[in-house]
């Protein structure tokens, strides 16, 4: 069931985890469906995390023009690029190495170099990319998204930026910022777990948390699992009525 509220996105509650990682695959697959018939090419941009993971190897089992897929990362620590721990070996394990995507039009974040070094250079890689087609992007329990966290400032017109003091480890990041993520024809938050109920009453309720700073050009949707939904409606009023 799908909720609209006076906000810029749409809260759509499901009945669990793996509904949420269904309804991401479809989406990503209409997106991707229009932007090749539109434009000829799909750019999307991947998240960590268990629930994009289980989209992800959900979509390796679907047919798609795999061709015409673009790859980029919202965010990445700063590992050796094998590193179990990074976005890119994860989005590889589950759903990259397993389609005919071309392997030059798969972006991955050199975060390897520092965060500094890496985002001046992706920074200029994603240029020419934007607006992507789809950003995909979580919350954590804090309220973050990508690795832009609670209390963290970085200059408004960057679009990528180095993370020197991530609160949970590794404390060196890399991140998309608020310009780039907001340059999106469609916006996909997925929302799993009981844990990110607090975050999710706080966005309701008009908190400044980074996810809810993310302003998109396009549509933005929210796909919850009835846990966090649930878990939100305990932490707070109801979200609606």
């Amino acid at each position: 069931m799908e909720r609209d509220d006076p906000g810029p996105c749409r809260w759509t509650p499901l009945p669990s985890a793996e509904a949420v990682a269904q309804r991401a695959r479809d989406r990503i697959l209409q997106r991707a469906q229009a932007a090749i018939t539109e434009r000829g090419a799909f750019h999307l941009v991947l998240a960590g995390g268990g629930t994009p993971e289980r989209c992800y190897r959900l979509l390796q089992h679907t047919p798609a023009d795999w061709g015409q897929w673009h790859i980029w990362f919202g965010d990445e620590r700063c590992l050796p690029p094998d590193h179990p721990q990074r976005n890119s070996r994860m989005a590889a394990d589950a759903l990259l190495d397993r389609v005919p995507i071309p392997r030059h039009q798969i972006h991955p974040i050199p975060a390897e170099l520092g965060p500094t070094e890496a985002a001046r250079r992706y920074r200029h890689e994603i240029a020419a990319a934007l607006p992507f087609d789809l950003v995909l992007l979580g919350l954590g329990e804090d309220g973050h998204t990508a690795s832009l966290f609670p209390g963290q400032r970085h200059p408004d017109d960057a679009l990528v930026v180095p993370v020197t003091c991530a609160p949970k480890p590794p404390p060196e990041r890399v991140s998309l910022n608020y310009p780039a993520l907001q340059r999106s024809n469609w916006l996909l938050f997925l929302v799993t777990g009981a844990g990110k109920g607090e975050a999710v009453a706080a966005w309701r309720a008009g908190r400044p948390l980074p996810a809810a700073r993310v302003r998109p050009q396009g549509p933005c949707e929210i796909l919850l699992d009835a846990a966090a939904w649930d878990a939100a409606l305990r932490n707070g009023p109801p979200p609606l009525q």
